[in-house]
């Protein structure tokens, strides 16, 4: 059964928000149905009781996971902000490194375009990771 790639997206956005394995989701290999967790509140997603068993479950993998965090940051600046590379390079050695970026995009408006490289990054990345498991993506 095919996954639908904007659920999918959703879970991906899930389990990359928030701290270090506080969210997760997995895909049942066979049906494509998501199943969504929270160390948060573990009661707010049921669980089926074999979501554990990796042979029918794979875990949706989080940006950190696809090189879509720091590296895609990088990848932008040398393709659309080369002026201002070593300013975003240094701005990722520090705390706060994604809000300057954002205020950085908005000064020299680019907001749009990172937003669409990052979008087409993110769904290049999990078609490939679909692939790469097995999955069927619809849409």
């Amino acid at each position: 059964m095919p996954i639908v790639f904007s659920d999918l997206l959703d879970a991906f956005e899930f389990v990359s928000a928030g701290r270090e394995y506080e969210n997760s989701a997995r895909v049942n290999r066979e049906t494509g149905e998501i199943h969504w967790s929270s160390e948060m509140d573990p009661s707010l997603f049921p669980q089926p009781d074999d979501v554990e068993d990796d042979a029918k479950y794979v875990s949706v993998p989080t940006a950190r996971d696809l090189d879509l965090g720091r590296p895609l940051v990088m990848r932008f600046a040398a393709e659309r902000l080369d002026r201002h590379y070593d300013e975003i390079d240094d701005m990722f050695h520090r705390k706060g490194a994604y809000r300057r970026f954002r205020d950085l995009l908005l000064r020299v408006r680019a907001l749009d375009d990172w937003y669409a490289f990052e979008g087409e990054a993110k769904e290049k990345a999990l078609r490939e990771w679909c692939e790469k498991e097995g999955l069927v993506v619809e849409g």
